[in-house]
């Protein structure tokens, strides 16, 4: 029986090549459509049209050529089933061995225009189904839908006598399916934005990432890999091993209290996907000097992220630490050749404006056995209609800024979150503790002294008035936490007591 490969691709990268080993080589009779059927001829290969297949001209402007029985019989047909070849055979339909079909650039069309009449004109309705169809009947049929698997095809087919086996066509298959489903989703994202959502479906349009490549997950025992999504950070990695896990999710964080402070100079240093110092400065050096000063010892292994360009100067302070990663918008050349002598130290550039990085956060996901769960991504702000000060003593303007600042990093901490801070530095930080209270206390032993007049950040309530008892003990000066505990008229009653100043947000950042 012949052997006959259907091809339509938007994508003419290496199609003549190929189209022209399937004929010449291994004897392939090729039908074609439109703008392929004319790229073939003009290359010196011979095509058989749609048009000729189906005894019917394409309509609608070319919307429909391939939508017809002759076509999508010789596709689907089971020809080891004796009753489907007798009824093709019949019909006068011939069998497809392969098909050959990319899609129209949807989503690179999404991402140039909004506009709905061209969103909807690069919408692929006869490539989806072709593709779909060919991967349905694998067992008799090939379905190319890359022009990356051009290669492989033919290597199998002279590694077969022009034959190709059941793994690559189940493989191909899979690939298929994968990609009309991602195909699919895109377009259903894309229009939700222009018609609203469905509150019943979510879709997520992702690409697994062939530029970062992942060992493996948190642990080595765990695979991991990493999916593009269609709005996430433009970056470059200057020097170092490739990204882990591990290290996007501290980097992930890291990036996220810089952007914070996007506008001053500002450094955070990362361990285990927690701050371990954070600070603002006169300039980047001073901010680094700060932050590190809060946990050097914890500093060791983690990463350093900076709100501005870093200079020689700096760059030779970090590499007298070890590093995992440092992360930055720019490097002086200088710079970049202080960190060549750290070999293994990650350098990475962020090309994406701080200022625009709550921007590509919109869900957190969280794959639970009870089922997947969604919820906004955490990027509220401050509200000035729910921050009050309800203490008798007022905080000074700069005293606020401390606040703030202090606020600002507790985000960024694990529930539950103590964060102790003066003079836009951090001097103790504690998350993951099951009680506010030992948060706390750790949180001022690691500040020893030096709490003498800072702030006090906590990401949730006051349950009891312990709290402000320890605070006290810690001479801090002021205090900014949610409030909404039915304890607090009492918590600040205590907090009067001790003569602190105390501000409540209205708004409250878990972390779990």
């Amino acid at each position: 029986m012949k052997k006959r490969a259907l091809i339509s691709v938007y994508d003419k990268t290496g199609i003549c090549e190929f189209a022209a080993q399937l004929q010449k080589e291994y004897g392939y009779e090729i039908i074609s459509t439109g703008t392929t059927a004319e790229t073939l001829k003009n290359a010196g290969i011979k095509v058989t049209e749609v048009s000729e297949v189906t005894n019917n001209p394409e309509m609608l402007n070319g919307k429909v050529k391939t939508l017809h029985p002759a076509i999508f019989a010789g596709i689907l047909a089971d020809i080891t089933a004796t009753k489907e070849l007798e009824e093709i055979t019949k019909a006068q339909i011939l069998p497809f061995s392969m098909v050959v079909v990319n899609l129209y650039p949807f989503k690179e069309i999404a991402a140039k225009t909004a506009d709905e009449a061209e969103l909807i004109k690069n919408i692929d309705i006869g490539g989806c189904s072709l593709l779909r169809a060919a991967a349905k009947n694998n067992k008799n049929v090939l379905t190319v839908s890359s022009p990356t698997q051009y290669t492989q095809v033919l290597e199998e087919l002279k590694l077969r006598g022009g034959l190709f086996g059941n793994e690559i066509a189940k493989e191909y298959a899979q690939h298929a399916f994968a990609l009309t489903a991602q195909y699919d989703n895109c377009i259903s994202t894309t229009l939700e934005k222009i018609y609203g959502s469905d509150a019943n479906f979510l879709t997520l349009n992702l690409e697994k990432s062939t530029d970062t490549e992942l060992r493996y997950g948190e642990n080595p025992h765990q695979k991991a890999n990493l999916y593009k999504t269609d709005k996430e950070l433009d970056y470059d990695v200057l020097q170092g091993k490739a990204l882990s896990y591990n290290n996007i999710l501290d980097a992930t964080a890291a990036l996220g209290i810089i952007s914070e402070f996007y506008d001053v100079p500002s450094c955070a240093i990362i361990k285990h996907n927690t701050p371990c110092g954070v600070a603002l400065g006169k300039d980047l050096n001073e901010a680094y000097a700060k932050a590190l000063d809060c946990d050097p010892v914890s500093a060791f292994g983690g990463i350093v992220a900076v709100s501005q360009t870093i200079d020689e100067t700096l760059a030779k302070q970090l590499t007298a630490l070890f590093l995992e990663i440092v992360i930055a918008p720019d490097y002086t050349e200088n710079a970049l050749k202080q960190f060549e002598t750290k070999k293994n130290l990650r350098v990475i550039k962020v090309n994406t404006p701080l200022k625009d990085y709550s921007e590509l956060l919109n869900k957190d996901i969280k794959v639970t056995p009870f089922g997947v769960l969604v919820q906004d991504a955490d990027t509220k702000q401050l509200d000035a209609d729910t921050f009050k000060v309800v203490t008798k003593e007022k905080p000074s303007a700069e005293l606020v800024e401390d606040m703030i600042f202090a606020w600002k990093v507790a985000k960024y901490v694990k529930s539950n979150a103590i964060v102790i801070a003066k003079d836009f530095k951090t001097l103790g930080i504690c998350g993951g503790q099951t009680s506010r209270i030992d948060a706390l206390e750790i949180a001022l032993n690691r500040a020893c002294d030096s709490s003498k007049d800072a702030v006090l950040a906590s990401d949730g309530f006051f349950p009891a008035i312990d709290n402000i008892h320890s605070a006290a003990q810690g001479r801090i000066k002021a205090i900014i936490q949610p409030g909404g505990s039915i304890k607090d008229k009492d918590v600040i009653a205590q907090a009067d007591k001790y003569g602190m100043t105390m501000i409540t947000t209205g708004i409250r950042h878990f972390r779990h």
